[in-house]
């Protein structure tokens, strides 16, 4: 049956920090040398300069360099590139996930949980929408990086989406709760989980280990990868995810609630 699979590539890579040049270059090669189908292209949390709370310096307009460069890759290899990048509207800065589709048209996600930790809710603007992307039938719920610690935030009320995929710069150190998050999400939720993070060291000196993972809609690991860069396209089957969640209707006994 047509959308019955999605084939969906995690590029887990180093980040070349602040540069945006280096990184679209390197993501370019990344993504020319997928192999076999390709819905969906997903790369980390602020792709093109790392987790930088420079945006005064950094950020883009809809229409820039990096925009144009997503928009450029989703028409040459015809699939939809995802990920997170700094950018500038009316004054204001937001951690924005794009969701790039062959055909032009962008939808976006704005991180609503800003980690105020590392200082990012003094730079940055939180979102308060949840978006809901689709492709060939599928719903896509689109979250980054500190969103995964808010499972009210991605509850699927009524079977809202069939996966959720997070965008990430999340540190070595922390990198049991991003692995244990993750499986939780996608077990209290009856849904496919992805989690795209980096690999390398930043400009600040943190490590990250990648643990990019796809979990199953009753937590199985599907696939994960630490410690060095990988790109990795995993097939999704909608089929599994309609059995489980008719064979263990949880979600069904789920507590009744607005996200105001």
């Amino acid at each position: 049956m047509a959308g019955q699979q999605l084939h969906i590539t995690l590029i887990q890579a180093d980040i070349v920090w602040e540069d945006v040049q280096a990184n679209l270059a390197n993501y370019e090669k990344k993504i020319a040398a997928i192999e076999g189908a390709k819905h969906v292209v997903v790369l980390p949390e602020m792709f093109s300069t790392g987790f930088s709370m420079a945006p005064e310096r950094l950020a883009e307009p809809m229409d820039g360099r990096a925009v144009t460069w997503m928009a450029d890759m989703a028409v040459k290899y015809r699939c939809i590139v995802t990920g997170s990048l700094i950018i500038e509207e009316e004054g204001k800065y937001y951690n924005r996930m794009l969701w790039v589709q062959p055909d032009g048209r962008i939808g976006f996600y704005d991180k609503r949980h800003l980690f105020g930790y590392a200082g990012e809710d003094k730079h940055y603007t939180p979102g308060d929408t949840r978006q809901i992307a689709q492709v060939n039938g599928w719903k896509v719920n689109l979250q980054i990086c500190y969103d995964l610690r808010f499972p009210v935030w991605a509850r699927n009320t009524d079977g809202a989406y069939d996966i959720l995929l997070y965008v990430a710069n999340w540190p070595q150190q922390r990198s049991l709760a991003w692995k244990t998050l993750l499986q939780a999400r996608a077990i209290e939720n009856m849904c496919y989980v992805v989690g795209v993070n980096r690999v390398g060291q930043d400009g600040k000196g943190h490590q990250y280990t990648g643990d990019s993972s796809v979990f199953g809609p009753l937590g199985e690991t599907l696939w994960q990868h630490s410690g060095t860069e990988a790109t990795h396209t995993v097939t999704l089957d909608k089929a599994n995810l309609e059995n489980a969640r008719l064979s263990l209707p949880f979600l069904a006994d789920a507590d009744k609630f607005l996200l105001l």
